[in-house]
């Protein structure tokens, strides 16, 4: 190689350097950003574990290492306390909006979808109870619970929950409904199918990325719910969001203990999510969206 194409060669190795680092800082970029998010998201739940690690004395102090943990909080919480009826309950009533909201809500999804009963009108109608506030609906509910019995139970909440959460699950089917290919039922069908049948053995196995998505969805409401709970079931059959407020008395917020009772309500949120994500991730780019 002569002198001057090393010369030239030289000069050119900083220039393909700087394309090389002009190609990897948008990705550099992204991972900083999706670095700094992970991080805002993820702190708190790291901090209120620790917080439910520590002994009293601790939680009065900033930092947020540097302590000897302990289960006295979780041990306190857990087993001297009936906070895993409470948990049981919360189970039980997410797990019947979840089932009833499906029930009702795939149906009548995809009537909306396949013959535009009610039009658009009624698809708007459906949301009607999310217009207003729970505390109108909760006097009527609550003698209602009396009369019949159901005060003080899981299935009053459960009941509650539906008329909130089951119009959403309707209204969230109805784009996966839509995506459904017609020529589908229409084949199962002629095949000998009744319209019922299609539905159940073509359709709705089609949509179980939407269903998957939306039972997500309908646990996840009801799980957070405390209004209706604490008015329709405060004692006995009290859920997960009014065990929680508990914890802040008269004589101020007792900080471990709540900090368990948290991290017990995350964790089966996150396990839920875990097992369904990756139906749920199709559903939400598959047009959940559009109805």
């Amino acid at each position: 190689m002569t002198g001057l194409a090393r010369g030239i060669a030289v000069k050119a190795m900083p220039a393909r350097g700087i394309l090389r680092w002009g190609r990897r800082w948008p990705v550099l970029l992204r991972f900083s950003m999706l670095s700094i998010a992970a991080v805002a998201v993820l702190f708190p739940f790291l901090w209120i574990f620790l917080a439910s690690l520590k002994p009293p004395v601790e939680l009065s102090r900033p930092s947020l290492f540097g302590f000897e943990p302990t289960g006295v909080n979780w041990s306190e919480v857990w087993l001297n306390s009936p906070f895993a009826r409470y948990f049981l309950n919360s189970v039980m009533v997410g797990s019947l909006t979840v089932m009833v909201s499906l029930i009702v809500g795939a149906p009548a999804a995809y009537a909306f979808s396949r013959f535009r009963v009610g039009g658009t009108g009624l698809r708007f109608l459906i949301l009607a109870a999310q217009m207003m506030p729970p505390a109108l609906f909760i006097i009527p509910f609550f003698l209602m619970a009396y009369y019949v019995g159901l005060l003080d139970t899981i299935w009053a909440v459960a009941i509650a929950h539906l008329t909130f959460i089951a119009p959403l699950v309707t209204w969230f089917l109805i784009g996966f409904f839509e995506d459904v290919p017609r020529d589908l039922e229409e084949q199962a069908m002629v095949d000998g199918c009744t319209r019922w049948q299609a539905f159940v053995r073509v359709v709705l196995p089609a949509a179980r990325p939407g269903l998957a998505a939306a039972g997500l969805f309908a646990f996840i409401m009801s799980w957070n719910e405390m209004f209706y709970a604490l008015m329709l079931a405060g004692g006995h059959s009290k859920t997960l969001p009014v065990a929680i407020a508990g914890y802040w008395t008269f004589r101020g917020v007792d900080m471990g203990k709540m900090s368990v009772a948290i991290t017990s309500a995350v964790i089966p949120v996150m396990i839920a999510s875990f097992f369904v994500q990756r139906y749920l991730v199709r559903g939400l780019g598959g047009g959940a969206l559009k109805g």
